[in-house]
């Protein structure tokens, strides 16, 4: 433990009850997690296998792991679990797949084929048909999954007439789902939870199973996570929650940091121990976002100090209009670049929306400053990888009609939408999949000869295809099937020019590439079932967000939510706003609350400086407004900020100025006189 502060230090040797660690920002909690879970497998014997640390995201996962890789040798460490929320969840539904009445092969859906049913679901349900709008319907139906409500109790809960169209819908598309052998995101936590809760058998081998559970980002869990953990836990109380309540911004979306709180209530023998000693910021970003978060009754009071440095006041830049905001933001980045030597992936732009970005680019463009937009599409969007994935889907789950109805028709097979209602009518009479419906005497009887055998033609293929699979690695036989329906014929059809179809045609390559390394079991090295790998990439497909190499030498533009957990030397906080932060939509006390622990975050990523943008007017709806500038600036107090651009003319001189610099630095670096 060599190296660790006192308060660290008393987190990790605290094993004996249940334990919440209130790691303020940059205190170094995720090495506080590593160090526990060597010194329960170096001091305390505790095996590897008994050991389970989760997280929010696979890049922490990833991290955490490469951290312990590094402390301990792999026959010390082999059996350790380190995942997200739904990969642990996934893990158990697999090892109870009878219990939960699944069959081999089920399918986790992503967002967008969850979406789709959603849609062919409403078309069909007379009490919901034109009341809701499908993803209004999905945000709703998640909710209810978060909170552990079954259809049934959906219904008897709602308040109006449009929650009770949502809840009938509910109950069609739990019925869907279980008639596809499908999961979708929300399950991965939900059908743990009521196994564990509903069978004591199951909730026993669990408990015996998982020796000591480690927590991180607790105050993000939502209530069916918590519920999950405290099952998992038990009456020992094995478990180790590290959290940060001045960082929870993810209501919006499910997450109730009072699960901080109701610990020390499910957990009476609850010890905490806070960390407050930053290590990443200087004392003058760390005073800001002290003073900021003062004005949060809802949270426990930590004080974050540094012995980075004290550095200087913060800059705040007060500008004319959003285009003259951009314009000085992004002279500003390449002045400090060239007068500073400092590289470009050292500075960082944030916003509360990502529609303040747009006039951000153009500026940053116009200077050719390279910069990353983070939120662009990721790689697991992209509709040919999503293709390729829906086939391989079918492979290992022929009942699987959402991949089914994404592939039909690619390349197209004259299999119009009239035959498929058809078919779909044809398979909820007869309670069966689509594929099975299309099999049936009655579909035979009832869709177009032609159709029908075209129909029965694919699906025969995809049997073989099936079985092949079986035979070889899934990536050579995907390699195999998409040369014999001419894949990339479809996309030159699809595309204006032959270099965008060369373009999707790499994407697949690297996703076939991906396919094979991500193939082989971590624990193992053996080689994963089709069934077992189709479920991975699924997880991983929507779990993972589009993530650049951190070598890159570019600005980084991205919204406060997608900030958390990251830091940079040079920040700036743009849109210091009422109405844009806090958020117009925000200013009841408990959304208020969060805009404010919103801003904590942004304040918070900053390693030495810190610069505020706020204009005198803004453009609304097509309209000029005045603005005023945020209440959180008057949270902190007035000799850290340094305000800059008070005068509109003095403004656009001082941006003509440090144009002027940069450009002569610019020349002096090239050799130019």
């Amino acid at each position: 433990m060599q190296g660790l502060n006192p308060e660290q230090q008393a987190a990790v040797r605290h094993i004996d009850s249940p334990l919440l660690v209130l790691a303020g920002a940059g205190s170094g909690k995720t090495r506080v997690i590593v160090e526990k879970i060597v010194h329960l497998i170096e001091s305390k014997g505790t095996p590897a296998r008994g050991i389970w640390a989760v997280t929010f995201t696979n890049k922490a996962a990833r991290e955490m792991g490469e951290r312990i890789g590094n402390r301990l040798p792999a026959e010390r460490r082999r059996g350790l679990n380190i995942s997200t929320f739904h990969t642990l969840g996934l893990n158990l539904i697999r090892r109870e797949i009878r219990t939960l009445g699944l069959r081999p092969g089920f399918t986790v859906l992503d967002a967008e084929d969850s979406l789709n049913l959603i849609k062919s679901l409403l078309q069909q349900n007379d009490a919901a048909a034109g009341m809701i709008e499908p993803k209004e319907a999905q945000w709703q139906i998640s909710q209810w999954k978060n909170d552990l409500l079954t259809p049934n109790q959906a219904a008897e809960i709602s308040a109006d007439e449009v929650q009770a169209a949502c809840a009938s819908l509910y109950s069609d598309y739990a019925r869907q789902l279980t008639a596809c052998n499908a999961l979708d995101f929300d399950d991965l936590i939900k059908r743990p939870v009521e196994l564990l809760r509903d069978d004591p058998e199951a909730r026993e081998r669990w408990q015996h199973r998982v020796r000591y559970l480690l927590v991180d980002e607790y105050q993000d869990t939502n209530a069916s996570q918590y519920e999950l953990v405290r099952l998992l836990v038990g009456k020992l109380g094995r478990l180790t929650a590290v959290g940060d309540d001045h960082q929870s911004i993810y209501a919006w979306r499910g997450a109730r940091p009072e699960n901080l709180v109701h610990l020390a209530r499910d957990f009476p023998g609850l010890t905490t121990v806070k960390l407050e000693q930053n290590y990443r910021s200087v004392n003058t970003v760390l005073t800001a976002a002290n003073q900021l978060i003062a004005n949060d009754p809802t949270t426990q009071p930590k004080t974050l100090w540094s012995a980075v440095g004290p550095g200087e006041a913060h800059r705040v830049l007060v500008c004319d209009t959003a285009e003259d905001e951009a314009e000085r933001i992004a002279t500003d980045i390449l002045h400090r670049h060239f007068k500073d030597d400092s590289p470009y992936r050292n500075f960082a732009i944030l916003f509360r929306g990502n529609h303040q970005a747009r006039l951000i680019e153009q500026q940053l463009r116009k200077l050719s400053i390279p910069y990353i937009l983070t939120g662009g599409q990721s790689f697991f969007e992209r509709a040919e990888v999503k293709d390729a994935m829906a086939y391989l889907r079918l492979m290992a789950n022929p009942s699987d009609d959402a991949a089914l109805l994404r592939i039909i028709n690619t390349p197209r097979r004259g299999i119009g939408p009239t035959t498929l209602e058809r078919l779909g009518q044809i398979a909820r009479e007869r309670h069966v999949h689509l594929a099975a419906a299309a099999r049936s005497v009655t579909a035979a009887q009832r869709l177009d000869t032609r159709v029908h055998h075209q129909l029965t033609q694919f699906l025969d293929w995809l049997d073989a295809t099936r079985e092949r699979m079986d035979q070889q690695p899934a990536a050579e036989a995907m390699r195999r099937m998409l040369e014999e329906i001419d894949y990339f014929g479809y996309l030159r059809e699809q595309e204006n020019s032959a270099k965008a179809a060369e373009r999707r045609w790499t994407t697949l390559q690297d996703w076939l590439e991906w396919t094979e390394r991500i193939a082989v079991d971590n624990d193992s090295g053996e080689s994963l079932s089709l069934s077992e790998l189709v479920q991975k990439m699924s997880l991983l497909g929507i779990l993972e967000q589009k993530t650049r190499d951190q070598d890159d030498n570019a600005v980084r533009l991205l919204t406060l939510h997608a900030a958390k957990g990251l830091e940079f030397p040079h920040v700036y906080l743009t849109g210091m706003e009422e109405d844009l932060l806090p958020h117009h939509d925000c200013q009841e006390e408990e959304r208020l609350a969060e805009e404010r622990r919103l801003c904590f975050v942004g304040i918070t990523r900053a390693q030495r400086s810190l610069t505020f943008t706020l204009t005198r007017r803004r453009r609304r709806y097509g309209q000029w407004r005045d603005v005023r500038p945020s209440r959180f600036l008057e949270e902190v107090e007035a000799d850290l900020l340094r305000w800059e651009g008070i005068g509109v003319q003095k403004s656009d001189e001082e941006n003509r100025a440090t144009a002027a610099e940069a450009m002569t630095a610019i020349r002096a670096m090239l050799g130019k006189s």
